[in-house]
């Protein structure tokens, strides 16, 4: 007799709702991944790639491209804002590669995504969908509606849809995200901008009183540099996610700061700006058939660049516990997902929240040293 295998839908094509496809496939499943967005764009984002992160990447065939697209920094170098002395620095490199089995790489956010995309088959993904409602039914399946009228059913529905999801609205009811008070101002531009500015430590946070910058190349040529900023805004409201930023105001946040600093602001040409938020750890990520993913069900601010190995981590525990289970196992399924993700993920974002990591002397194994592909599951 032979069963049929369970169709999984994953909303949301971001760095979680790939990384959850690609995995899923990996274990035999059928997946389709619903995008709202009409086509992908190479936002101008770096994003930091833990070693923790790579053990998922490499076990998902993506390392040899990653490698070749990214850079391969010598450490996180923690300096104060005018001194520029080292507060801490946290060795990467060969070092790193050997204590945590896997290289630490800094990358452009583009670059990591389409990596991820070329781990999925066009044909699964159905860009264009924007989710507008979900719901379950007695025979365990979900029908899903989009905003242009089309529906979908699938025998579970994996939320990936981000800070905001409408999956979570719809589970659990409307609850905004805590604001932290704080903006990012963000932006990737080459490197040759710079002129005569010395070379660059590989990757640096700057640490000021209250706000800090933390800049790196993400080419593996040193020929693309980004920086992202933390700093307080009074009287900021925020209703887009990546406005444009004043490079006029950015410049005035930071002038007290190292002559460095004020070089790298000083060669942009264009940043963006976001509010930081976060959440509190949620005691329930699902119900029934569906459940979240990623920044969903545990949003965090970005000061341990852990927000997308989280989602990444997720995909891998998702589909272990996915794999081999029937349809009526679902719904067990996914509470252990849930269960395994959910001490690790709230620690990490409680522990983000606190903005010290790398400032001093920082253990930095209980992150850096979580395989997702072999963590023991209760």
């Amino acid at each position: 007799m032979t069963h049929a295998i369970p169709s999984i839908a994953i909303i949301g094509a971001g760095m979680g709702g790939l990384a959850a496809a690609a995995a899923l496939r990996l274990k035999g499943l059928d997946v389709t991944v619903y995008e709202q967005a009409r086509q992908f764009a190479r936002v101008g984002a770096g994003i930091q790639i833990g070693c923790n992160a790579m053990h998922v990447l490499r076990g998902l065939g993506l390392e040899e491209r990653l490698r070749a697209d990214t850079f391969y920094p010598r450490s996180w170098n923690n300096r104060d804002s005018k001194t520029g002395d080292v507060m801490f620095d946290m060795e990467f490199g060969q070092p790193a590669e050997r204590r945590y089995g896997a290289p630490y790489l800094l990358a452009h956010r583009g670059d990591l995504h389409a990596a991820l995309a070329s781990a999925v088959p066009d044909e699964i993904v159905r860009l264009d969908h924007r989710l507008t409602g979900l719901d379950q039914t007695g025979d365990g399946s979900v029908t899903l509606r989009f905003a242009h009228g089309a529906t979908a059913r699938a025998d579970a529905v994996i939320a990936a849809d981000g800070v905001n999801s409408l999956a979570k609205k719809i589970l659990f009811g409307e609850s905004p995200p805590n604001f932290t008070g704080r903006i990012a101002y963000r932006t990737v531009y080459p490197a040759s901008r710079l002129g005569g500015l010395a070379i660059l430590d590989d990757c640096t946070k700057w640490w000021g009183p209250d706000r800090h910058i933390i800049m790196y190349y993400v080419k593996p040529d040193r020929s693309e540099i980004y920086f992202v900023t933390s700093q307080p805004e009074p009287g900021f409201e925020f209703e887009s996610w990546s406005a444009t930023g004043d490079i006029g105001a950015l410049s005035d946040a930071f002038a007290e700061f190292h002559p460095q600093v004020k070089g790298v602001i000083a060669a942009s040409t264009e940043v963006f700006k976001r509010p930081l938020v976060d959440r509190e750890p949620m005691a329930r990520w699902g119900e029934g058939n569906v459940t979240l993913l990623g920044d969903a069900c545990h949003p965090m601010t970005p000061y341990m660049a852990q927000g997308a190995a989280m989602a990444i981590e997720d995909a891998a525990v998702l589909s272990r516990c996915l794999e081999g289970v029937e349809r009526a196992g679902i719904a067990a399924a996914l509470r252990r997902y849930e269960a395994n993700r959910q001490e690790r993920t709230a620690r990490m974002q409680l522990t983000s929240r606190q903005n010290a990591w790398g400032k001093g002397a920082t253990d930095t194994d209980w992150v850096y040293g979580y395989n997702a592909w072999t963590a023991e599951l209760a």
